[in-house]
């Protein structure tokens, strides 16, 4: 069964980074897009940021540009977000995701996910 698992997730100040990790079960994974999404309680699941397969083009949700960088590792099958600055309106479950349908630009639209993660919880608090 195919699968994606994150880790990393966890308590942090404001202001402060963590650093999110996704490994994929299977080799194919390394030629999808794949990104991150997050939930907060009581709201959708919102769209964070995507790469490429060959992480030649990305995509960020407008929350987190200048603040997180998406990157990956297809010798690891692992997609990482690097999350800086951290604000309280951060804090969610954050989901891996995969598309094999689609590229970085279109991963944004939850249709358009094939694979998703289980969740990793992000709290951030003082």
């Amino acid at each position: 069964q195919v699968q994606l698992v994150e880790s990393g997730g966890g308590l942090v100040q404001p202001g402060g980074s963590l650093r999110l990790s996704c490994e994929a079960s299977r080799r194919t994974f390394s030629s999808y897009a794949m990104g991150w999404f997050r939930q907060a309680p009581g709201e959708e699941r919102k769209f964070v940021a995507a790469i490429n397969w060959d992480s030649a083009h990305t995509d960020y949700a407008a929350s987190a540009k200048g603040r997180f960088t998406i990157s990956r590792d297809n010798a690891k099958i692992t997609v990482d977000l690097q999350m800086n600055s951290l604000k309280p309106e951060d804090t969610a479950v954050y989901y891996c995701a995969a598309s094999r349908r689609v590229g970085p630009y279109a991963l944004k639209f939850l249709t358009n996910i094939d694979y998703w993660g289980q969740g990793t919880q992000v709290t951030v608090s003082s």
